[in-house]
């Protein structure tokens, strides 16, 4: 069989993978892929293997069995330095910002191994404005809305290729969270690919170009966001709605 043409190749694929923590098995056998260019919204109630999930695309987690890809490079024993290298920008859950370093500080770092693109200081700021006022203000002296702000304009700065958040919204006052929403509508209009985890079912449903459910470490849904609406019961079964 002649290899895939770059134009048919995913960005990230995971094949078959069974990732554990100690002996507890956290995902079972999860195959998935996403284009260029699209928006996913992996969602699932609370310890059903989200986060483990793209830990292990980082390579923060490593699978037991299964491969990693990216762009059709098999990355699933690459460090997670070099992962990051090669365009895949994760923002985690608590939004894992260096607390004592300012916000100039925490910019400045992505920026030294940037690859080349769009995004630069200038847009970052343009897009926070409330970093812009806070440039010296050390990570721990901001509010949580504004620590995501960093955490998302922090791994914008490096130019990824695959944009990873984590619970963007979550613990965020409602005017907030509608500023993180805001930032992510417009990241998608850049084009760049992007997965989300989140619970607001209603905003990621809005916003992705296809959902992702896992249940137990395993995927029970794959489909447009049209395709969920269209089976309540299973979105009130996994989800809650």
């Amino acid at each position: 069989m002649p290899p895939a043409s770059p134009a048919s190749t995913p960005l990230l694929e995971a094949r078959a993978l069974d990732t554990y923590y100690g002996q507890r098995q956290a995902l079972y056998g999860i195959s998935l892929s996403i284009a260029k260019g699209e928006t996913i919204g992996l969602m699932g109630r609370n310890g059903m293997g989200k986060t483990t999930l793209v830990r292990t695309f980082v390579g923060l987690v490593r699978p037991r069995a299964g491969q990693v890809l990216l762009d059709g490079e098999d990355i699933t024993k690459a460090p997670t330095h070099f992962i990051a290298r090669r365009g895949v920008a994760y923002v985690p859950e608590g939004r894992g910002i260096f607390a004592t370093l300012s916000v100039a500080e925490n910019l400045g770092i992505a920026g030294t191994a940037a690859a080349p693109g769009p995004w630069t200081l200038p847009r970052v700021l343009e897009l926070f404005p409330r970093l812009a006022q806070r440039l010296q203000h050390r990570g721990d002296q901001l509010s949580g809305g504004e620590q995501q702000m960093l955490a998302i304009g922090r791994a914008l700065m490096t130019n990824p290729r695959l944009l990873l958040l984590d619970e963007a919204t979550e613990g965020l006052a409602p005017l907030l969270r509608e500023e993180i929403w805001r930032t992510i509508r417009l990241i998608r209009t850049t084009g760049m690919t992007t997965l989300i985890i989140d619970k607001t079912v209603a905003a990621v449903t809005a916003i992705a170009d296809r959902i992702i459910i896992l249940v137990k470490g395993e995927i029970v849904f794959q489909g447009r966001p049209d395709q969920l609406k269209a089976q309540p019961d299973l979105m009130h079964r996994h989800l809650g709605v």
